[in-house]
């Protein structure tokens, strides 16, 4: 498949959000104040070196965000569109994520997948993620319009 590889910048963020958009999965990872245009443009400040997006055509279609504190990092979004899976995109953006933490120093990434998202979960098994059973992922909502999940 031709596709090439960038790396996001805000003016990217119309055709990343209507990527997300594109999958009830994608979708309900979304929230309404992070994945805003403002919460986007915050987030690639912080992390302008290690977020990709796949391209053909002039379309957007493979993106993965991917930000650290320092001493791990984090996948927040990776989403290739329904029409272009299975055809290597996502492991590739995932390389390309890998390899710009790395240089950034950066020994350990983790992502959170829904549990019932089994093509997912079976694509990050697939890329070595491991699943870690012997914790609990916790969250505190700062802000009434972020809803806390399940």
């Amino acid at each position: 498949m031709d596709y090439t590889v960038k790396m996001v910048t805000i003016d990217d963020y119309d055709a990343i959000y209507e990527l997300w958009n594109s999958s009830e999965q994608s979708r309900r990872a979304l929230n309404p104040v992070d994945d805003t245009r403002e919460g986007i443009e915050r987030y690639l400040k912080r992390n302008p070196n290690t977020c990709f997006a796949a391209e053909k055509d002039g379309k957007i279609i493979g993106v993965i965000l991917t930000g650290h504190d320092g001493r791990r990092a984090i996948v927040h979004h990776m989403c290739v569109h329904p029409d272009y899976r299975r055809m290597g995109i996502a492991a590739h953006l995932v390389s390309l994520a890998e390899d710009a933490l790395k240089k950034e120093g950066i020994q350990k990434i983790f992502g959170l997948v829904f549990k019932d998202n089994d093509n997912a979960n079976a694509f990050w098994e697939k890329e070595g993620y491991s699943l870690r059973t012997n914790l609990n992922y916790r969250n505190k909502s700062l802000n009434e319009d972020i809803p806390t999940g399940e």
